[in-house]
């Protein structure tokens, strides 16, 4: 009599079938991307801290009632400090900053600048969170950097450019590396819902200052720009930063900011599509680097499986 090799055991559901984290982490690069469109069409309209606080509004309303309709609550204590940090640096200076920054400097230059967000996301999260570095991570992300600056090379010139606008995306970069990295340990004490929602809350308090601008600039504004300001708020703010925290909390802080080096080619293809903005092939080749890095950062060395031996027959 013999008995079968032991077969080795499965791996749990989630592990093999968890497609939610990377769908989640794709609707926010698709939506983020989208932004930078919707972005220029308000930007015209709205001052930087105007467009920043309408948008945090209209997220924070958006939020807020799905909230209440799910009924999950307030988050736990521990996860305060990071909520609070997160929606001061993240949901607000760095609106604030990104949006007066795009206005100082040409659209090249800000995207080269602040793309170094990744990088310092990466170099936080290391130091402060002991996620590491893994070699394929920093390969990735280096290809990616190379792709965007390739990008803001090729938009580069098509507009004016000063020391205080390059400084400002400088600004949103790290408010945006320190934002994710503070964000990362209120995920382990509540859920990605109210995380977003109470930190968009946070960001929409911080802006308030802005209000009597933001009304002042509403009577004027056209409808359409208007309508891109809710949008902005309802879904690359709503809904991208709560399937960001979502995705987020599955995976490390630095995988996860090197997904956002997608954005660049989406927005290429974007302003294509629904700006008839003719790419140059340049900045095509810039875009298909972003998303080469992407891939590699997104994927892990494959361990060496030993065999299990199978076992001796019985007599």
């Amino acid at each position: 009599m013999t008995t079968t090799p032991k077969a080795l055991p499965d791996a749990p559901a989630s592990a093999r079938h968890d497609w939610r984290a990377p769908a989640a982490a794709c609707t926010t690069v698709i939506l983020w991307a989208s932004a930078f469109v919707s972005i220029r069409s308000a930007g015209e309209a709205y001052s930087p801290g105007a467009l920043a606080l309408g948008r945090l509004l209209a997220g924070s309303l958006t939020l807020g009632v799905i909230l209440l309709v799910r009924r999950e609550g307030l988050p736990a204590r521990a996860a305060w400090p990071g909520i609070v940090t997160s929606g001061l640096l993240w949901f607000g200076l760095y609106m604030v900053a990104l949006n007066w920054g795009e206005q100082q400097v040409d659209a090249g230059t800000a995207a080269m600048v602040v793309n170094i967000g990744p990088i310092l996301i990466a170099l936080l999260s290391a130091g402060l969170l002991g996620e590491g570095l893994p070699r394929r991570l920093l390969v990735g992300m280096a290809v990616s950097f190379g792709g965007a600056a390739v990008v803001g090379l090729s938009m580069s010139g098509h507009g004016s450019s000063s020391v205080l606008g390059v400084v400002l995306c400088v600004v949103a970069a790290v408010a945006y590396a320190g934002g994710v990295v503070s964000q990362k340990p209120a995920l382990r004490h509540g859920s990605a819902l109210q995380i977003t929602t109470f930190g968009c809350l946070i960001g929409t308090v911080a802006c308030l200052p802005f209000t009597g601008v933001l009304v002042s600039e509403a009577a004027d504004a056209p409808v359409s720009a208007t309508l891109n300001m809710v949008y902005l708020g309802v879904f690359p703010t709503a809904l991208a930063f709560t399937t960001w925290a979502y995705a987020l909390a599955r995976t490390t802080a630095g995988r996860m900011g090197a997904t956002t080096y997608a954005v660049p080619a989406l927005v290429v293809l974007m302003s294509w599509l629904l700006l008839d903005e003719v790419p140059a092939l340049l900045t095509v080749a810039g875009g298909l680097l972003c998303l080469a890095g992407v891939a590699v950062s997104r994927t892990r060395a494959r361990a060496a499986r030993t065999p299990v031996p199978a076992s001796e027959p019985e007599n």
